[in-house]
């Protein structure tokens, strides 16, 4: 009996655990491939990168490379042109998602309902169908090859974001709210000193993607941006690809420093974003 009930919990902790790691630890895996490939190929030769058979690890480590990439384009002024649209763009939504989402929320007004499916509507538009209409109003308004319409959208809220936020503000006590107002606390300070604390996790998630989708948007630079020196990093990768097609360790040492900042945001967020998502799964 006893050796039953051991095998039985043998098999069990086998299927609970072990091999649900198993599965993930292969998972990540697959998924981690591709960088180190990226970091790996900056580091060799030019001779080996298209060697057959192919060698995973370089024969010597060409640290130059990522010197040498730097030298062949203007890399720190792309560095800065994105770092400023996506710190924009993060501000922006900062801004304008949270308070969109508490009046939705939290405050009783006529239309609110039919509001908020208006902003769940438009996240069925793709963006494709809105883009010449778009680039003909910033061309009238004399705002092409400028910043602004990589970054005005931002200050009215992606619908997305609202939606997130206002998900995760239904699930906060209404009496938090309520209970301010009855000590003579204003709406501002209601959301300010009460309700916006408790969106850390939300809000760090928000400024991931926020960053993430700023840092590596290609369409709209490359429409809107004519001028090389206000290039992001996305659109010199893509001008050094064409000026140096060859050169392909160094295109792969570009692309690794292009995703440093997307990996350290991400590292230093991920337990908001664990919260987050915790949080709006219920398992909180």
């Amino acid at each position: 009996m006893k050796q039953r009930k051991s095998r039985h919990s043998t098999g069990y902790r086998l299927r609970k655990f072990i091999l649900p790691h198993v599965f993930l630890i292969l998972l990540g895996l697959v998924f981690l491939f591709p960088f180190v490939w990226l970091i790996l190929t900056s580091l060799k030769m030019p001779q080996e990168i298209f060697k057959v058979p192919l060698t995973f690890f370089p024969q010597e480590f060409q640290w130059q490379n990522y010197s040498n990439a730097i030298a062949a384009m203007p890399f720190f002024r792309f560095v800065g042109n994105s770092l400023f649209i996506a710190s924009l763009n993060i501000i922006g939504q900062l801004f304008a998602a949270p308070l969109v989402a508490y009046s939705i929320a939290k405050i009783p007004w006529r239309g609110r309902n039919v509001v908020f499916s208006i902003i769940i509507a438009t996240m069925i538009l793709p963006p494709q169908v809105m883009l010449i209409p778009q680039y003909i109003i910033f061309s009238k308004l004399d705002l092409v090859n400028t910043y602004v319409p990589l970054t005005i959208g931002a200050f009215f809220g992606a619908p997305f974001y609202i939606f997130l936020l206002r998900q995760f503000l239904l699930g906060i006590p209404i009496e938090l709210s309520e209970a301010a107002r009855i000590d003579g606390a204003s709406e501002f300070r209601i959301y300010w000193q009460i309700i916006l604390p408790q969106l850390k996790p939300v809000l760090a998630t928000i400024v991931l993607f926020t960053f993430v989708g700023a840092w590596t948007e290609f369409l709209g630079p490359l429409i809107y941006l004519t001028d090389a020196e206000k290039w992001t990093i996305m659109i010199g990768l893509q001008g050094f690809l064409q000026d140096h097609s060859a050169q392909w360790e160094q295109l792969m040492a570009a692309a690794a420093l292009f995703t440093i900042p997307s990996v350290i945001i991400f590292f230093f967020g991920q337990k908001y974003f664990m919260e987050a998502g915790s949080a709006m799964t219920g398992l909180k």
